[in-house]
């Protein structure tokens, strides 16, 4: 538009005048368009931070996931504002009060020592000379000690009789005690340093190496072949008592189930691992844990195993898990603690909404606490869901379906609730008996020992170590559930499970055995 607009025709204007609607049209299109880039850029970035700080808080971060309400509910608030310029002017007066001096609680003094704890005492006498004084008293000063644990040699001697020479055949006839049974046949090891061995790997996680170098300081040298050639051993003796774990726990009607990787030694590539998995399967009823190792994290893993369950199933929102509850004789539940982690780390980003999620939740789990405190029953523990839960869950579920209307899919609070939309009913389950738990946490708290293990022997150097492992956790984890010593347990059992009987082995579960 060179010319000046006086000096342009009539035509000349018309055509400037459609040229600058056609610019505008144009801009406002670049406008809406730079506009809904912006608010995808917005999005993209806040989801971004969101993981940054997701990352940070693994790293630096708090682990636990406590929520506690910014505003205190027992403190009531005003219904009115008082304006500053009407306050009352200050005024000085004296106040005089007689305060009552608390009376200072006695200290309750150091712990009180175990009453079943061996006592060695010691007494000691004064240095003066003390003939003719009369005992009044002792003091007595308890201290705990500690004699680290000693190897010692377990010799049997077995005198060797003959009977008087028979006259007719002139032959003798040999008396000897039959040797007892040990768990590994002509093995020098007996079933206390079996034991220890396996306690300190797999519940004190104590990688042989360390062990190794523990027996040298007591002068005897012990190679890493000769205690993986004893494990082996009794992994070995112990599998068929790990096979009846495996049909008592499966055989329960209700079980909780998760995972965890395991990198495992690949033995067709020097120096590399391949990631396997440890699958859990807990049934609470029965204070049983059982581990399974299989080579990766598919379907066909869990279902070959659970092939045939009938029953409960509890478990995080792991999509291979809904594909085996298809079953008609499984009832899917998922879990809760699961769904309220969602809005846990949502809280930085939607407070409002968050908080609110939050609160539900919290009710729900103190209707729980409320449950185990006053000892109620298995019917009464259903009711009182019923009855308290069940309106609370029913609002908690309309909300979560307006609120998934209204946020962006794809923000913490856009995925929270997304999370629970398809697996509500599942989360809902637990109301249908008074046995099933709200969340699958006893399923998780049972794997933590392998994390703790993964830290120290980093892997397992076989598929056939990685089996063996879980078979110990399995045992491990149980004598926990039921308050078992567990070194006292495998000795126990190290001793009599030679000669035990195959059809009564269940006697030898942890939660069975009499020690």
């Amino acid at each position: 538009m060179s010319k000046a607009l006086e000096d342009m025709s009539y035509e000349e204007l018309l055509e400037a005048s459609k040229e600058l609607v056609a610019n505008k049209s144009q801009l406002e299109s670049d406008k809406s368009q730079l506009e809904s880039t912006k608010s995808s850029l917005e999005s993209k970035v806040a989801q971004l931070q969101f993981q940054i700080d997701q990352m940070s808080r693994l790293l630096y971060g708090a682990k636990r996931e406590r929520f506690i309400k910014d505003v205190d509910e027992s403190q009531m608030t005003l219904p009115f504002d008082v304006p500053e310029d009407t306050a009352p002017e200050k005024q000085e007066e004296t106040i005089t009060y007689v305060r009552k001096k608390a009376k200072r609680e006695n200290h309750p003094g150091r712990m009180a020592l175990p009453d079943h704890l061996p006592v060695e005492e010691i007494v000691i006498e004064p240095e003066e000379d003390t003939t003719g004084m009369k005992c009044i008293g002792k003091e007595v000063t308890d201290q705990l000690e500690l004699v680290p644990a000693k190897l010692f040699i377990k010799r049997y001697i077995r005198p060797k009789y003959i009977t008087p020479e028979n006259t007719e055949t002139l032959e003798h006839k040999g008396v000897i005690a039959r040797l007892p049974v040990f768990p590994i046949e002509k093995g020098m090891a007996g079933p206390g340093l079996l034991a220890q061995i396996m306690i300190d790997k797999f519940v004190d996680h104590l990688p042989i190496y360390r062990q190794i170098e523990r027996f040298k300081r007591e002068g005897i040298k012990i190679s890493s072949s000769t205690i993986n050639g004893w494990q082996e051993s009794v992994a070995s003796l112990l599998w068929p008592l790990y096979e009846t774990l495996k049909d008592r726990v499966l055989g329960q009607g209700y079980i909780q189930a998760d995972e965890t990787p395991i990198p495992v030694l690949d033995k067709t590539k020097k120096g590399k691992t391949h990631k396997g998995y440890h699958w859990i399967y807990h049934s609470p009823l029965e204070k049983s844990v059982f581990f399974d190792y299989q080579h990766g994290r598919s379907q066909k893993r869990p279902a070959k195993l659970l092939k045939g369950f009938k029953g409960y199933l509890q478990t995080d929102g792991y999509v291979v898990y809904n594909l085996i509850s298809k079953s008609k004789d499984i009832t899917h539940l998922n879990c809760m603690a699961h769904a309220r982690r969602k809005f846990e780390k949502a809280l930085i980003y939607d407070k409002k909404r968050a908080e609110y999620a939050m609160e539900m939740f919290q009710k729900l789990y103190a209707i729980e606490a409320r449950a185990r405190e006053d000892g109620l029953s298995t019917k009464e523990r259903y009711e009182l869901r019923l009855n308290e839960a069940l309106p609370i869950l029913n609002e908690l579920g309309k909300w979560i379906v307006q609120t998934y209307k209204e946020v962006i899919p794809k923000s913490p609070m856009g995925q929270a609730v997304a999370y629970c939309l398809p697996r509500w009913d599942n989360l809902l389950n637990y109301l249908h008996d008074g046995s099933l738990e709200i969340d699958n946490n006893w399923a998780e708290n049972a794997i933590r020992p392998i994390a703790l293990g993964r830290k120290n022997y980093l892997f397992a150097g076989s598929q056939r170590g990685a089996e063996r492992a879980a078979m110990f956790y399995s045992f491990f984890a149980t004598c926990k559930k039921n308050d078992v010593n567990p070194f006292d347990w495998l000795k126990k059992v190290l001793e009599i499970i030679p000669e035990h009987k195959v059809s009564k082995l269940h006697e030898l579960l942890p939660q069975n055995l009499k020690l």
